[in-house]
C-alpha cells in the first residue's frame, strides 16, 4: 500500500499525460482556464498542454499526500517533504515558462537528493540511513550495513543519469512512459536483488 501511496503522483501525471496526448483541445483549454495566470507570455500550446496539465495535477497530488498524512496525524518522511519541494519549483517552472525540461529533471535531482544524503549522512555525520530505517526489520554485520548503504547511493546516482539519458535521447511521450514503468521495473529489480543478498545474512542472524 505505501508503495502505491508513493506512486500515487506519478500514476496520475501518467494518466493525465495520456488523456491530454489523445485530447489536446481539451487540454489547452483546461490550462487556460486554471494555469493561465501562471504561465508566462502567451500560454500554451497544443503541444505543451498535456505536459503542464500533468505536471500541475502531480503536484496537487504531492501536496494531497501530504495533507492526508497530516490531518491523520502521521509522520511524513523526509523524502516526501524533500519530492514536495522539488516537483513544486522544477513544476512549476515547467508551467511558469511552459517549457518541459524542467519537470524532466525532476525525478533526476529527486534521486541525486537521495543518494548524497545517504554519502554524506555516513561520510560526515557517521549515520547509515538505510540501517536506520531498516535494522529494526532484520539484524545485519555493521559492513553488510556499510555495503546496503552505498548500494542504494550508487543506485540512486545511477536512476538520475538514466533519466537524462531517457529525456534527451527520446520523446517526451516516452519519457512519461519510461517514469511510470520503466524506474518502477528498475526499482522492483533492485529490491529483488537485494533481497536476495540480504537472505544469507538473516538465515545467518535466525
Amino acid at each position: 500500500m505505501k508503495f502505491l501511496f508513493d506512486l500515487f503522483p506519478v500514476i496520475l501525471f501518467f494518466g493525465v499525460f495520456k488523456w491530454g496526448e489523445g485530447n489536446p483541445d481539451a487540454a489547452q483549454a483546461l490550462v487556460q482556464q486554471y494555469l493561465s495566470a501562471l504561465v508566462s507570455g502567451s500560454g500554451a500550446t497544443l503541444a505543451q498542454a498535456p505536459i503542464m496539465l500533468a505536471t500541475a495535477v502531480a503536484i496537487l497530488a504531492t501536496f494531497a499526500q501530504v495533507g492526508w498524512l497530516l490531518l491523520r496525524r502521521r509522520k511524513v518522511d523526509n523524502m516526501l517533504w524533500v519530492s514536495l519541494a522539488i516537483i513544486t519549483v522544477f513544476g512549476g517552472a515547467t508551467i511558469y515558462f511552459h517549457n518541459e525540461t524542467f519537470i524532466k529533471w525532476k525525478p533526476t535531482m529527486l534521486y541525486w537528493c537521495f543518494g548524497a544524503a545517504l554519502l554524506v549522512a555516513q561520510a560526515l555525520m557517521g549515520k547509515n540511513l538505510i540501517r536506520l530505517m531498516m535494522e529494526k526489520q532484520v539484524a545485519l554485520p555493521d559492513p553488510v550495513w556499510q555495503r546496503l548503504n552505498l548500494s542504494w547511493a550508487a543506485f540512486f546516482m545511477v536512476m538520475g543519469a538514466i533519466n537524462l539519458i531517457v529525456a534527451y535521447s527520446f520523446s517526451t511521450a516516452a519519457w512519461v512512459n519510461f517514469k511510470l514503468f520503466g524506474f518502477t521495473a528498475l526499482m522492483l529489480a533492485f529490491i529483488v536483488a537485494q533481497s536476495l543478498f540480504l537472505s544469507k545474512y538473516v538465515k545467518d542472524t535466525k
